[in-house]
C-alpha cells in the first residue's frame, strides 16, 4: 500500500518546528509550538474533548495488534468513576516478532524521516489535547487544568524536546565519506564509507500513574525517534492516555508507509504484573522507567541485556537561610506545597530552618515564626474550597492517603491537612497539606526527613545553622538522591556554597523563587528535569545522554 504521508509532505510542514526545536536545545531559551491556554485550541475544542473523552468510557479499545489474546481494564478515576474502558492484552511471544519485523524499514528511513513522522504523531496529539486532558485528570487525579497543561502541551513538548536530541545525535556522523590516505609516489589509499545509526531493539516504556504522558513521551520518543520498536506498558491505574498515544503513533505510522507494529501497549490484567516479564525478554533492549526506588533498582540490576533510564524516588529540599522577599517567599512554597497535592517528584520535602531564624525584608524571623507564617500562607492559598480543588486535584491512591494520615504522628503538626469536598466529583478524595516540624539536632537514622514520604506532606526541619543545612542537604542527596534542590538566601558567599553542593551531588538547583515560576515545574527545551547524576533518578530529561546510547553507528567500508 502506497504511503499516505510522503517524506516531502512531512517535511514542508514539521521540518520548520523541528529546526526551531533544534535551535532552542541549543539556545535554552522559551520555545514551545505547543499552547498552554485551553481556547488556543477552538471555540467548541472543550465540549468536543470532552465528548470524545466520554464517548470512550465503557468501550473497547481495538488496536489491531498481533498477539491480542483476550481484554482487560479497570480503571477507576481518583475522582470516583470507572472508566470501563478494556484494551488488549498480548501475548508477547506473539507480539514482540512482529514488532521486530518492521524495524528494518524504519532503520533505513533516516533520522529525519523518523523524526518528522514523530512529529506528526505529537502534531495529532496535539489537537486533541483536550481528549487527552480528561484522560489524564481521569487516571491521575490531576485537577482540569494542570492535566491540560502537564498532560498535553507540556508532555508534546518534552517528547519533542527529545526527537530533537534524537536528530541531533544522530546526525553529529555524516551519512556518507570519501576517504583518501596519501602514499607518496604510490597510489593513495581509497575507501567509501557510509554510517547508520541502527536502533537497539525493542524499547519497553513502563509508565508512571501520575503523570503517564509526561514522564512516559520522552523515552518513547526518544528510542522511537533513534529507530527503536517502543512497546508501552501503563501503570494499570493510568493506561487510557498512554493507550491513546499508541492509537495516535500507530495511524501516522501506517499512514507514513511503516509498519504500525513499531508501537504497541502491553495492558496487564488485575494483579499480574507484566513489567518483570517484559523487561527481562532478551527482545527488550531499552526501557524507560519512572516510579519506585525498589522496582527502579531491581531493573537496573536485573534487566542487564537492556540499557536501563530511570526515575526513582528522591528527597527534595529547600534551604531558607534569608531573603529579601518574605511575603513572596512564602506565597512561593505555598503553591510549590499545595499543586497537585504534593504528588509531584519534584516537590519540596524538607524545608531547612536554622533553629535561631532568618533574616528577611519583615524583620528577622524565628524558626517558629517561619514555620506559623508558611503555614497560615498555605491555609490563605487553599482556604477557599473551589480554589483548592483547582489545586489539589484528588489524592492519586490509597496509599499516598495512608502516609498523609501517618504524618501527623511523626511530629508537631503545624499545619494540619483537612478534607475538601468537590461538588462536582464527591467521591474524589481531596486533602490539604500537612506540615510537621521536626528536629534534626539529634542524629537518628530513622528520621522522617532522611527518606520520600509522597504526597502532600512537608517537614519544616530545625537545624542549628545554615552550614548544618547544606550537610543534612549533602547526605540526603548523596544518600537519597534529589530531582530538585531550592534555596533562599541574600548572602553571596552562602549561594556560593549551596550552589557547590549541588554541583558536587548533581542535584539541580532554584534560587530565591519569589514570583509565578516554581521549584516543581521544569520547562523543557531549556530545564533538565533530574541530572542523572543522583540516586533519584540515572538519566535526565532531556539530553544528549538520554538519546545518545539508544542507537549504535555502524559504518560499512568500501574498496573505491
Amino acid at each position: 500500500m502506497a504511503a499516505e504521508l510522503t517524506v516531502p509532505q512531512l517535511s514542508a510542514k514539521h521540518r520548520p518546528t523541528l529546526d526551531q526545536a533544534l535551535s532552542a536545545i541549543r539556545s535554552r531559551a522559551y520555545w514551545s509550538p505547543h499552547p498552554e491556554h485551553p481556547k488556543a485550541y477552538g471555540e467548541t475544542a472543550p465540549a468536543d474533548g470532552l465528548a470524545a473523552f466520554e464517548a470512550l468510557r465503557g468501550t473497547r479499545l481495538d488496536l489491531g495488534q498481533p498477539g491480542t489474546d483476550g481484554w482487560t481494564g479497570a480503571e477507576v478515576s481518583p475522582y470516583g468513576p470507572a472508566l470501563g474502558v478494556e484494551y488488549p492484552h498480548v501475548d508477547p511471544d506473539v507480539l514482540l516478532p512482529a514488532m521486530k519485523a518492521g524495524m528494518a524499514t524504519w532503520r533505513d528511513a533516516g533520522p529525519e524521516a523518523r523524526a518528522l513522522v514523530c512529529i506528526e504523531i505529537l502534531s495529532r496529539i496535539s489537537a486533541r489535547t483536550h481528549e487527552f486532558a480528561h484522560a489524564v485528570m481521569h487516571t491521575s487525579g490531576q485537577a482540569f487544568m494542570m492535566a491540560f497543561q502537564a498532560g498535553g502541551p507540556h508532555a508534546q513538548d518534552r517528547g519533542l524536546e527529545a526527537v530533537a536530541y534524537a536528530y541531533e545525535e544522530q546526525t553529529r556522523v555524516p551519512g556518507q565519506a570519501d576517504w583518501s590516505k596519501p602514499q607518496g609516489k604510490r597510489d593513495p589509499l581509497d575507501l567509501g564509507k557510509t554510517f547508520t545509526a541502527v536502533p537497539r531493539g525493542i524499547s519497553l516504556m513502563i509508565g508512571c500513574n501520575t503523570f503517564p504522558t509526561w514522564n512516559g513521551y520522552p523515552g518513547l520518543f526518544a528510542s522511537l525517534a533513534t529507530g527503536n520498536a517502543v512497546l508501552v506498558k501503563p501503570h494499570p491505574r493510568a493506561v487510557l492516555p498512554l493507550a491513546l498515544t499508541v492509537q495516535v503513533a500507530r495511524e501516522v505510522l501506517t499512514e507514513a508507509g511503516f509498519d504500525p507494529n513499531l508501537v504497541a501497549l502491553a495492558v496487564e490484567r488485575p494483579g499480574e504484573g507484566i513489567a518483570k516479564t517484559l523487561a527481562l525478554r532478551p527482545e527488550i533492549k531499552l526501557i524507560d522507567y519512572t516510579g519506585s526506588t525498589e522496582f527502579g533498582d531491581w531493573l537496573e540490576t536485573h534487566a542487564r541485556q537492556a540499557q536501563v533510564y530511570t526515575e526513582k524516588a528522591g528527597v527534595n529540599t529547600v534551604v531558607v537561610d534569608s531573603t529579601d522577599d518574605y511575603k513572596g517567599m512564602l506565597s512561593n512554597l505555598a503553591f510549590s506545597l499545595s499543586l497537585y497535592s504534593g504528588q509531584m517528584c519534584t516537590t519540596p520535602q524538607n524545608l531547612l530552618i536554622p533553629r535561631d531564624g532568618v533574616a528577611t525584608d519583615a524583620g528577622h524571623k524565628t524558626y517558629d515564626e517561619v514555620v506559623a507564617d508558611l503555614a497560615a500562607s498555605v491555609g490563605g492559598l487553599l482556604g477557599d474550597d473551589a480554589r483548592a480543588n483547582a489545586l489539589l486535584g484528588a489524592l492519586v491512591n490509597p496509599d499516598v492517603k495512608a502516609r498523609l494520615e501517618a504524618a501527623a504522628g511523626l511530629g508537631e503538626v503545624a499545619l494540619a491537612s483537612r478534607e475538601v469536598v468537590n461538588p462536582e466529583f464527591p467521591d474524589a478524595v481531596v486533602r490539604t497539606p500537612v506540615i510537621v516540624k521536626l528536629d534534626a539536632s539529634k542524629p537518628d537514622p530513622d528520621a522522617a526527613y532522611l527518606s520520600e514520604c509522597f504526597g502532600p506532606v512537608s517537614f519544616a526541619v530545625a537545624v542549628d545553622s545554615t552550614a548544618d543545612a547544606l550537610d543534612l542537604l549533602r547526605r540526603t542527596v548523596r544518600e537519597k538522591g534529589a530531582m530538585t534542590v531550592g534555596a533562599y538566601t541574600t548572602s553571596a558567599d552562602t549561594e556560593r556554597a549551596i550552589e557547590e553542593v549541588c554541583l558536587e551531588e548533581s542535584a539541580q538547583l532554584s534560587l530565591n523563587l519569589t514570583g509565578g515560576v516554581y521549584v516543581n515545574q521544569t520547562a523543557a527545551f531549556s530545564d533538565f528535569h533530574g541530572s542523572g547524576g543522583n540516586r533519584a533518578a540515572n538519566a535526565a530529561l532531556c539530553d544528549g545522554a538520554f538519546v545518545s546510547n539508544r542507537f549504535r553507528v555502524v559504518e560499512v567500508r568500501r574498496q573505491a
